[in-house]
């Protein structure tokens, strides 16, 4: 449970950063409190999409994979942000990705600083 939680708040964190360094990556609400929860709610779905959808598309593109020497993860990254910002919009959370390269930049971007956050905060069960 404890490190379930800690990689929620590390895709928060790394969320936040894309948000803040991207002008088309936008999390919108009334207040600080409204924005941190909505983020909260992002980081989950992020996380959920992340463990039952990204496998399956990753085993799917094995062969483009080995191709691209793996750079093909880039656009598995996108696509999940991609994925993540359309069920934000289903589940009425203002968090919006705007466009591909967005979200390949925004991928990037959430790749590092969530692998930062992961090696500084705690991993315990």
């Amino acid at each position: 449970m404890m490190n379930f939680l800690v990689k929620t708040i590390a895709n928060a964190g790394a969320l936040a950063v894309a948000i803040w360094l991207l002008h088309d990556i936008t999390l919108t609400g009334d207040s600080t409190g409204r924005k941190t929860l909505t983020l909260l709610g992002v980081a989950l779905l992020f996380g959920l999409v992340n463990f039952l959808v990204k496998p399956v598309v990753q085993l799917l593109t094995v062969p483009l994979f080995i191709l691209t020497l793996g750079l093909i993860t880039l656009v598995v990254n996108a696509l999940m942000l991609l994925l993540t910002s359309w069920l934000a919009e289903q589940f009425d959370l203002s968090f919006h990705v705007e466009g591909f390269w967005t979200a390949v930049l925004g991928g990037l971007i959430i790749s590092v600083v969530s692998w930062a956050l992961n090696v500084v905060l705690p991993e315990k069960d």
